[in-house]
Formats: C-alpha cells, sequence, structure tokens
C-alpha cells in the first residue's frame, strides 16, 4: 500500500484492503490470545510457588473466559468457504399476507440493520418498492465487510412472523411470510462470468422516494432483466445512470454466478440458498409474538423467546448454531463451551393454565455443567492451560 502507484488501478486496490481486513480480523486477535496466554501462563507460574489459592481461582474464571472466547474465534475461522470473506447483496422479498408481509419486510430490514451496526458493517440500499399502505414490498441492500456472506448465508430462506396485526381493527392474529436471500459480491476477475449485451433488456426510469431534482427529473434508475434466465435486477440509490448501472450488472453478476453453482452442485441452494414458496409449509424461521413468545429457528433447532432482542439484531445465536451445524459439531460440544444449545422443546400449549405450568416446570431446569475436552471446573490450572495451548495452537494451524 506504500507503493506510489498502488491507487493507480483503484478496483485491484479495493481488494487489497479487503483483503488486509480480512486478514488482520484473524491474525491480530489470535495474537491476542497468544499474549493474554503467555500472561495467564507467568501468573499461574507465580500463584503455585506461592500456593495463593485466590489467584489460582481467578486464573481459572480467566481460563474458563478466554477459552469462551477462543471458540468463538475458531468457529469465525471455520469461515472457510470461497465467498465467505466477501461483501454480500441481502434481498427481502415480501410474501403471503398482504399489507403485513410488507410491514414484516421492514421489520425485517430494520433487524438487520441493527445487526449491521453492531458488527460495523457498512450498508446500502440499492434498490426497494414500497408497500401499497405500508412497508416495502421488496429490498436489495449492499452489505459490507469481513464475513458478510459467510454469516449472512445463514439467513436464507423464509422467515413467519405471527402478531396481532396493528392494521386489523378486530386485533386478530396475522400469519405473514417473507423471504431472505443472499449472494455474495463476485469481482469480475473471479466471477468468470460473460454477459452478452444481446441477452440483455435494460429498463431506466425515475427514482423513487426524496431525492432533489436530479431524481425527480431525470431518468437515473436502471433495470436488468438476463432475458435467456429472467432474472431482474435494479438500482436506483446512484445520482447517476451509469452507476444505478454499473451496481446493477454487480448484482447480475452475483446471481447469474449464483445460479451457476447451483446447477454444478445439482442442488436447488448452493450458493443463493433454497428458493420454495412463500407461504405455509416452507420456513427457515418463525417468530411468534402471540399467543406467546418464541423465536426458533428450525433448520438448526435454536429458539430464544427473547424475540424483541432477536427483532432488535441480535442474531448472532442462530448464526453460530448454522455454522457449528455445517462443521458437524456435536450440540453437547457447543453447550459445554458455553455457546448456544440446539435445544428441542415442544410448541407451547393453547391453554393458558397448562401453558404457565410448562413455563414453571421450565424454570426450574437447572443449567447443564460446563466442561469440555481436557478442560472441566474445578480441574488443576495446570490441566487447563495445557488444553487452551493446544487450542490455540490449533487455530493458529488452521488459519494458516
Amino acid at each position: 500500500m506504500a507503493q506510489p502507484n498502488f491507487w493507480s488501478d483503484q478496483e485491484a486496490a479495493q481488494r487489497t484492503v479487503r483483503e488486509l481486513k480480512r486478514l488482520r480480523a484473524v491474525v491480530e486477535p489470535l495474537r491476542g490470545f497468544e499474549r493474554r496466554a503467555a500472561d495467564t501462563e507467568e501468573l499461574l507460574s507465580l500463584a503455585a510457588e506461592e500456593d495463593d489459592a485466590a489467584t489460582l481461582a481467578e486464573i481459572e474464571r480467566d481460563l474458563a473466559a478466554l477459552e469462551r472466547e477462543l471458540g468463538a474465534f475458531q468457529l469465525k475461522a471455520m469461515l472457510s468457504g470461497p465467498y465467505d470473506s466477501h461483501d454480500a447483496f441481502l434481498t427481502i422479498q415480501a410474501g403471503a399476507g398482504g399489507t403485513e408481509a410488507c410491514d414484516w419486510v421492514s421489520m425485517l430490514l430494520r433487524m438487520y440493520t441493527r445487526w449491521m451496526e453492531r458488527r460495523g458493517y457498512e450498508a446500502a440500499i440499492i434498490d426497494s418498492m414500497e408497500g401499497d399502505a405500508a412497508g416495502l414490498r421488496s429490498v436489495t441492500v449492499d452489505v459490507r465487510g469481513p464475513y458478510a456472506y459467510g454469516y449472512l448465508k445463514s439467513e436464507v430462506g423464509v422467515h413467519r412472523l405471527v402478531r396481532i396485526s396493528p392494521f386489523d381493527a378486530a386485533a386478530r392474529r396475522h400469519t405473514s411470510f417473507a423471504s431472505v436471500d443472499v449472494v455474495p459480491q463476485i469481482d469480475e476477475a473471479e466471477a468468470d462470468v460473460e454477459i452478452d449485451e444481446k441477452d440483455l433488456r435494460v429498463d431506466r426510469f425515475r427514482s423513487g422516494g426524496p431525492g432533489g431534482q436530479n431524481v425527480n427529473k431525470v431518468e437515473t434508475a436502471v433495470r436488468i432483466t438476463h432475458l435467456p434466465t429472467g432474472i431482474v435486477v435494479a438500482a436506483q440509490s446512484e445520482r447517476s445512470q451509469h452507476q444505478n448501472r454499473a451496481v446493477a450488472m454487480r448484482l447480475l453478476k452475483a446471481r447469474l454466478y449464483a445460479r451457476r453453482q447451483e446447477e454444478r452442485a445439482a442442488e436447488l441452494a448452493a450458493l443463493a440458498g433454497t428458493k420454495s414458496d412463500i407461504s405455509f409449509g416452507s420456513q427457515r424461521r418463525s417468530y411468534v409474538l402471540q399467543p406467546y413468545k418464541l423465536a426458533k429457528d428450525l433448520a438448526t433447532g435454536t429458539e430464544t423467546s427473547d424475540v424483541e432482542g432477536v427483532l432488535d439484531g441480535d442474531l448472532d445465536p442462530f448464526m453460530e448454531a448454522y455454522l457449528r451445524q455445517k462443521i458437524g459439531e456435536p450440540a453437547a460440544a457447543a453447550a459445554a463451551r458455553g455457546y448456544p444449545t440446539l435445544r428441542s422443546r415442544r410448541r407451547p400449549p393453547t391453554c393458558h393454565a397448562e401453558r404457565s405450568e410448562t413455563q414453571r416446570s421450565i424454570s426450574k431446569r437447572s443449567q447443564p455443567q460446563r466442561q469440555t475436552d481436557g478442560f472441566v471446573i474445578g480441574a488443576p490450572p495446570e490441566r487447563c492451560f495445557a488444553s487452551l495451548s493446544m487450542t490455540c495452537y490449533v487455530v493458529a494451524a488452521g488459519s494458516t
């Protein structure tokens, strides 16, 4: 980056910067773990010489916390897919439910936006279509950040919401559906996707919403239809028609590449995920606000009663459960490390009395004893540190 001509090629320079950020996201935490492990080893030697029980107990607590952090870092290192480190295009489409579904799209957009803010990702809406009465029919977001696609690919599927409708004067319970699709952003050098201009139909129109005289008077928005496949993409976030066309072409190439990968793998979902009817019987995740509160991922079995927290962007437990399922880590091992368990709980009964009794019985359940291979609460600190050192070595070897 110190070379005088580094920024002469903007696209190549941006690819280098993104790769540098990705490597730093792995190397810097690993160096921090090594420093903390060295400090803990030195403190352990001093505490063992003085036979300081209080210090040994504190070291044991620090080792437990460090092991949890190291496990989360190891999970991140498992994002080794060919495009897991890339930026992503996130598309949310309203399904069955009418105005309720459009409002549900807006709620999902807010949920993912809050999650992106927590991770420090950059997000920009490149295309959106407003609903008839409220919300959005569809929205496409350009997500930029380390491992954006690697994490967001766990969200692909149909999301179902059950709540008391704010648009129903009778205050009845309604069910709404929306689909979430995620594709990686592919560089032209990597995509190897050739698009013939004869296969494209380009429509130009005025961008919707506020934006000043340029947006209101000039047809800056671009919609591109790929005739052989029927894929339609649009962009209207930029002030220039040429810029919107470039964004739309990037999105089209990403979707064409994802479609090609699906065909090669002979599966319905290789990169872009499973496409299905946006209605009953095809949900990826269910969010129930009435008559009880429960957010449950049907693919992994992960569930929580804190639906408001999930809708506020607390998606990490679901994403981590998906990644651990992909790498084949048993649920018991994930629970022992202090990560979200793949719990199975029958649906709460509709009877209020029976549901209250069920909730009381669940609240009385004791948490499982936390233990891992080579490390058990109450074990000698020397044994704990040996296990931690071995884990550091394994992660370091995997990251290289």
